[in-house]
């Protein structure tokens, strides 16, 4: 290695080192079509579309935004991979595709191998729950750029779906029904608001968690706040696979929260109305209710408030999709429905439906 780019503050034994501990994670999402191994300039993988009349590749990009601050002030780094391949993962799996392969672009300020390491086995642990290869990616220390310890995660992932199949909510007509998939949490979105609110409130992530949260204890509130995206993957593919058809419109919801995300796959002429208290909300949201002067549409705009997927159907399917979602470990509720009106999101009171039974 130069001596001069060693004095610069890169380290390219440590970035080997990084490489080597690597390997073993990302054996664990290997698929058939994967050729070659980590290393090399660019990840190879063979299109196998003889199943598909009309094979279309979907594509997406995302990172974690400032959830990292809180992995890094925590030192905990072993979860927030699997955040970054969720948010692309799951937005891919909208269009009905099934993701292949990820990839990962880590760009840190001193290359630590363990703290890398750690992060990349969560990489692969979120490649894994989505079924697709790490094919590759990037790890870049950058000095100067970042403060030793801190970093930044972005990713991305390529599915595909017959064009026949693709799901793009163009069906979607009055009468149908809104299915709801529970939130692991906040999941990515609206940390530089809980983070503003925490310092307000003088707390820390190594604070106490007071209550409790998924009939777990959690320890702290880091605990609570790091609990990582949910990837909703197998159950929506066998969706798809056991009753093909049926569903005419998905949402993953992130930033800009129910209030945004629905209306990207609604046809402009209808109106989805979405039934407030018809499922259960995590704990952090009634924090987020009790500790923060946001206005309702607000909260909903910028958090999941416990619904991290969105799924439309016609009425008359919505005992089989919930049925399947169930089944695959999906907690599936009907949130809502679809009727004419003005482009939107138009918040109820939940009454009781035995539809949700």
């Amino acid at each position: 290695m130069s001596e001069a780019y060693a004095q610069a503050g890169v380290n390219i034994a440590a970035g080997n080192e990084a490489v080597q501990r690597m390997k073993r994670h990302v054996a664990r999402t290997m698929r058939p079509e994967v050729l070659g191994g980590l290393g090399g300039f660019g990840g190879m993988f063979a299109l196998q579309a003889q199943h598909m009349q009309q094979p279309v590749l979907v594509a997406g990009a995302d990172g974690v935004g400032t959830k990292l601050k809180l992995a890094i002030a925590q030192n905990k780094h072993d979860t927030i991979g699997i955040d970054c391949v969720a948010m692309c993962v799951n937005d891919v799996l909208v269009q009905g595709a099934e993701p292949l392969f990820f990839l990962d672009y880590l760009a840190v300020g001193a290359l630590d191998p363990q703290q890398v390491e750690a992060i990349v086995a969560g990489v692969a642990e979120g490649c894994t729950r989505a079924g697709c290869a790490l094919l590759g990616g990037e790890t870049a220390e950058m000095p100067g750029m970042y403060a030793d310890g801190e970093y930044d995660l972005a990713g991305f992932a390529v599915g595909i779906v017959d064009r026949t199949k693709i799901v793009d909510g163009s069906r979607i007509q009055a009468g149908d029904v809104i299915i709801g998939l529970a939130s692991s949490g906040l999941h990515s979105n609206g940390f530089s608001l809980v983070r503003q609110r925490l310092h307000q409130e003088g707390r820390t992530g190594d604070d106490v968690w007071e209550g409790q949260y998924s009939g777990e204890r959690m320890h702290t509130w880091g605990d609570v706040l790091l609990t990582p995206t949910r990837i909703y993957v197998p159950a929506i593919l066998a969706l798809l696979k056991q009753a093909p058809d049926i569903v005419r419109g998905m949402a993953h919801i992130t930033g800009g929260g129910l209030l945004e995300n629905i209306p990207r796959i609604v046809p402009a002429s209808l109106q989805a109305h979405i039934q407030r208290g018809s499922w259960t909300m995590p704990p952090v949201f009634s924090w987020l209710q009790t500790w923060t002067d946001l206005s309702h549409d607000d909260l909903y705009r910028t958090f999941n408030m416990g619904i991290g997927y969105v799924v439309i159907v016609a009425a008359e399917h919505q005992h089989t999709a919930l049925a399947i979602l169930r089944a695959h470990g999906e907690e599936a509720t009907v949130i809502g429905d679809i009727r004419t009106g003005a482009h939107g999101v138009v918040f109820e009171e939940h009454s009781a439906c035995s539809d949700n039974v």
